[in-house]
């Protein structure tokens, strides 16, 4: 694989100026402000990034304000109370998506950010304390523990958050088969253990953040 260097050249001669590459580069929150963020906004963007998945988002965005009211804030305490019957009256609220999987699935992750509070104080100290070294498993964890978040829900959803973290988009997996770290898109452990790995290398040899470093590695692919 070619180091840090090649692809901060790379990008900047696509770009032009250094002004011009970071403007497109994503931000990242610090510990602090991941850690200070409430358990009910983690649970909202969670169940944002669930409706998103396979719709158009701004039509899902529009909806949002109403799922706030539907879901009391999404407060986990009170979400986590809303039995079957509740939820099949929202199947009549035509100001929501209504799609009664992704509707289960917002008590069921409420459940799931109430026992990651309890273990970890907050949600957002466990996104906060993760390290960068491992995002692949925390990745892992949010499959297993949470609902519906398999696949690129997991990743998208702590880009939406902020969390310091890489996406394995169409073309970042097409730039890491062109370095040769992976001969396909990586879904077992293995693969994503190598990929992590390159990306730990990188992080090391320039010092920013994974998400930089993943769109950075999104430019090298040509259109």
């Amino acid at each position: 694989m070619r180091d840090y260097q090649w692809l901060y050249e790379y990008c900047l001669n696509r770009f032009g100026s250094v002004e011009a590459l970071e403007a497109r580069l994503p931000h990242a929150r610090s510990p602090a402000e991941l850690a200070a963020v409430g358990d009910d906004r983690y649970l909202s963007l969670i169940s944002l990034r669930i409706f998103r998945a396979g719709l158009k988002h701004s039509l899902v965005d529009a909806k949002w304000p109403a799922f706030e009211e539907a879901f009391f804030g999404f407060d986990p305490e009170k979400v986590v109370l809303m039995g079957g019957e509740r939820l099949e009256n929202l199947m009549q609220d035509t100001r929501l998506i209504r799609h009664l999987g992704k509707l289960k699935s917002v008590p069921r992750n409420a459940q799931f950010v109430l026992d990651i509070a309890r273990e970890h104080g907050s949600f957002g100290r466990l996104m906060a304390d993760w390290p960068s070294c491992d995002i692949v498993g925390l990745w892992k964890l949010l499959a297993k523990r949470g609902n519906q978040l398999g696949g690129m829900s997991a990743p998208r959803f702590l880009r939406m958050a902020g969390k310091d973290a890489f996406v394995l988009s169409d073309d970042v997996v097409a730039a890491l088969k062109a370095q040769e770290i992976v001969d396909k898109t990586p879904t077992s452990l293995k693969d994503l253990a190598l990929v992590q790995t390159a990306f730990n290398t990188w992080q090391e040899q320039s010092g920013r953040p994974l998400c930089h470093i993943s769109m950075m590695l999104s430019y090298t692919v040509n259109h």
